[in-house]
């Protein structure tokens, strides 16, 4: 078995399933599908972030409700991308992406039929596990076709395709959810029709061998690791608010991801085929980008899922202008993804673009966290602007310096532990910042009704202010002062928490030791076997 996949897997680097090598052309029109299909996937968690406000509201539920919401999509999607890596090593990569296409048009179709905070939250996890399939997929299917020294500039294609639905979903949820004969139910449908020509197009476009090999999966793994994580962020949560940090849940939630984290790795250690290779950690490059891409997870996803609640209930913009107001982000990510994807391509180094990324993410949630509710909108603009530039040039950069460490036959396994460590730094760092941030707003609007007296408790219970996200429109002048002002702070200090998790990833990356980016699939495989 060991000598023959790599050999499978090189055939299958460089040649459809005839064998013979790909042009470009050939691999344009296999990645059509592909991208559409990350397109979807991106949109999925995108297309509710300026809708997630009215949702909430309208479904009654609260800012716990609102994170979860965000949170359970990213767990399910954590702990399903090592089993789909491992799975894409075993089964036909094109069946895969086609399962997972369908499992998210399931999830979407009934989560648009929710009826309560809960009844989303179970559907968001059924949307998570067909998003980290896509997620993971798109890495592998890419690395599999395309040579390393190649793979910088079709990596940048797809962080273009990251960029353009992560603007294109706000904004298209925004304007669902304002349209009045839509309302926010047809952000979750919006995507179907894409997912089902993203299907069409791969069954005629994708063309890959299958490898034939005898198959055994991990399922004890891909349950321990599930449990573990899921535990954690359950507590994380809730503490300091059902239960004090310092508590007896704590200890038991605490302690019990730790046992299962431990039974995870014994496990592990003993499969015959492992959900996460243990060996794969011996390589040095492996274990920093994996490091480096659960603190940029942490910055990435808890740095911007809380734009929408900023310019909605901090600045008093409507779902479509959330969208709009965030295009500077986008933008940086999206020039920097694709300009260093052609660069990389053409120079075969990568590293002084994962340290200068790791830089100005550091330096954008830390001026991020400077904003207030009336802070100047082109200093945000700057401000978003330099963390989309840095995490342009983080995200695929780290998984293409993992793959680039690989021989082929751990490849699904290798690219899905970074986006692993990326998924579950966001699913914690949105739990946790979610669960700090409900508590700092909390704390401002006490003292900014301390400051207007005793009568402004009364006027915001009546005004929908009761635990649950607030609606403005219903609020005295100067109570939602006060409430905009408490949220605008409590997202600012988001940002700011943020900032030195993404100074940790930039800490990190000085230590990757930089490897020329290979011409082809043999030198590829040199270099492993000099490594290991």
């Amino acid at each position: 078995m060991a000598t023959t996949a790599p050999a499978t897997g090189a055939r299958e680097g460089r040649a459809d399933s005839s064998g013979a090598p790909m042009t470009h052309r050939q691999i344009m029109e296999a990645l059509s599908g592909l991208l559409l299909g990350m397109f979807v996937a991106i949109l999925s968690s995108t297309i509710v972030s300026n809708a997630l406000p009215q949702i909430i509201t309208d479904l009654g539920g609260g800012q716990s409700a609102y994170t979860w919401v965000v949170t359970a999509a990213l767990l399910s999607m954590t702990a399903t991308t090592p089993l789909w890596g491992k799975l894409a090593d075993l089964f036909s990569k094109k069946l895969l992406v086609q399962i997972a296409l369908i499992i998210y048009v399931a999830g979407s179709v009934v989560a648009g039929l929710s009826q309560n905070t809960g009844m989303l939250i179970a559907c968001r996890v059924v949307q998570g596990i067909g998003v980290g399939g896509l997620t993971a997929l798109s890495q592998i299917i890419l690395a599999a076709m395309i040579a390393p020294r190649e793979r910088g500039r079709y990596s940048g294609y797809l962080g273009a395709v990251f960029a353009v639905a992560t603007v294109g979903g706000p904004l298209l949820g925004g304007v669902i959810t304002d349209t009045e004969w839509l309302g926010w139910r047809w952000c979750f449908y919006v995507g179907v029709p894409f997912a089902l020509i993203a299907l069409l197009v791969l069954q005629k476009t994708l063309k890959l061998p299958v490898v034939k090999r005898e198959v055994k999966v991990d399922w004890a793994g891909a349950f321990f690791i599930s449990a573990a994580v899921s535990l954690l962020l359950i507590w994380v949560t809730f503490a300091g608010d059902k239960y004090d940090w310092l508590s007896w849940q704590t200890a038991a939630m605490v302690g019990g991801s730790v046992l299962l984290g431990a039974v995870f790795l014994l496990v592990e250690s003993k499969a015959a085929e492992p959900i996460i290779p243990l060996r794969l950690f011996r390589n040095r490059t492996i274990t920093l980008a994996s490091l480096a891409s659960l603190f940029v997870g942490v910055a990435m996803f808890a740095g911007t899922v809380f734009f929408s609640q900023y310019f909605q209930l901090a600045r008093n913009e409507s779902p479509t202008m959330s969208g709009v107001l965030t295009i500077p982000m986008i933008g940086g990510l999206f020039v920097s993804s694709t300009v260093s994807g052609m660069i990389i391509t053409k120079t075969g180094r990568w590293k002084a673009w994962l340290v200068s990324g790791g830089a100005l993410a550091t330096g954008g949630l830390g001026l991020l966290g400077t904003i207030r509710y009336d802070t100047e909108y082109w200093h945000i603009a700057l401000f978003m602007a330099v963390l989309g530039l840095g995490l342009g040039m983080m995200m695929q950069n780290l998984v293409l310096c993992t793959q680039n460490q690989v021989a082929p036959a751990d490849l699904g396994a290798a690219s899905s532990v970074v986006t692993f460590f990326r998924s579950l730094g966001g699913a914690i760092g949105v739990s946790a910042l979610g669960a700090v941030m409900a508590h700092r707003v909390t704390d401002y609007v006490k003292d900014g009704l301390a400051e207007l007296g005793p009568k402004a408790a009364a006027a915001l219970g009546q005004g929908g202010g009761g635990g649950g996200i607030p609606d403005m429109d219903k609020l005295p002048a100067p109570i939602r002062t006060v409430m905009e002002s408490a949220y605008g702070h409590g997202v600012g200090d988001v940002f700011l928490y943020s900032a030195p998790f993404a100074l940790i990833a930039f800490l990190v990356t000085l230590f990757i030791k930089e490897v020329a980016l290979k011409s082809n699939k043999v030198d590829a495989d040199k270099k492993v076997g000099a490594d290991h």
